[in-house]
């Protein structure tokens, strides 16, 4: 599954303001060890290296890898520093990882299989990385202003989320927490924490694409006959005084201390 650019600009800054800063410290601590280089795994146009290189206390070597022809010709533009890879994340065995390295990851794991995650830390336990996975969608969803088809359109649109999104059934809003699940199963020190975006009326352009997501996914499940009354609602809410806080975790796996 690929993501237009308009869309991971229109996210980019609310993604930066949501990261948990305990994470993203304990990856910057834990990337002055071992090689300095660091796989962003699903790159898009390079959020990842954006977000995190202003945190890191040496420099490394970006390795942007993505599948979409077009993100990663836009990451190559803007970084021209970094290394640009064409992957399929599916192939976790191919994935050009380095014993004791570091991956990062942000908004992926939501779309990503409990197969592929299983397989992703194998390698992570055998090979020494450690990975930074932020913003996994959570499942929760609260707008300041309620309407009474809030549970109903939020528990099919959460259903639609755990669909095959180009890497088997996904883990949807299950993502973090079973992340987080097998790296401690399998001997991984795991830091988490809270990354929430909070949509007020100064995101009303995302505030709308976010809605058109959810309207578009829920259509497709079928599951809430009046869809339509609850789409316009929001939409006429949007640019008001009310807020919305959508849940997300980071999680940080790595060898243990």
């Amino acid at each position: 599954m690929s993501f237009s650019s308009d869309w991971l600009a229109l996210r980019e800054p609310l993604d930066l303001a949501a990261r948990n800063p305990e994470v993203r410290t304990a990856f910057a601590i834990r990337s002055a060890q071992g090689p300095h280089r660091i796989l962003d795994l699903g790159c898009g146009t390079g959020a990842s290296l954006r977000a995190i290189a202003p945190h890191l206390p040496l420099p490394v070597h970006w390795v942007l890898a993505d599948l979409d022809p077009h993100l990663l010709q836009e990451a190559a533009r803007r970084h021209p520093e970094a290394e640009t890879q064409r992957l399929d994340l599916n192939d976790v065995a191919a994935l050009p990882l380095v014993e004791g390295g570091h991956i990062t990851a942000s908004a992926l794991f939501d779309l990503c299989s409990e197969e592929m995650v299983q397989a992703l830390i194998a390698r992570l336990s055998t090979e020494g990385n450690a990975l930074y996975a932020a913003l996994n969608y959570d499942g929760r969803v609260h707008w300041s202003e309620a309407h009474p088809l809030d549970g109903a359109v939020l528990g099919a649109f959460n259903l639609h989320q755990q669909r095959d999104k180009g890497f088997g059934p996904a883990l949807g809003p299950r993502a973090g927490a079973e992340l987080a699940r097998l790296a401690e199963a399998a001997g991984l020190h795991v830091v988490r924490g809270e990354s929430l975006w909070r949509m007020d009326a100064s995101h009303a352009d995302l505030q709308r694409a976010f809605l058109q997501g959810m309207q578009d996914a829920v259509t497709e499940t079928g599951e809430v006959p009046d869809l339509q009354d609850w789409f316009a609602f929001r939409q006429s809410a949007v640019g008001g005084q009310g807020t919305c806080i959508v849940g997300h975790l980071d999680i940080l796996a790595m060898p243990q201390p």
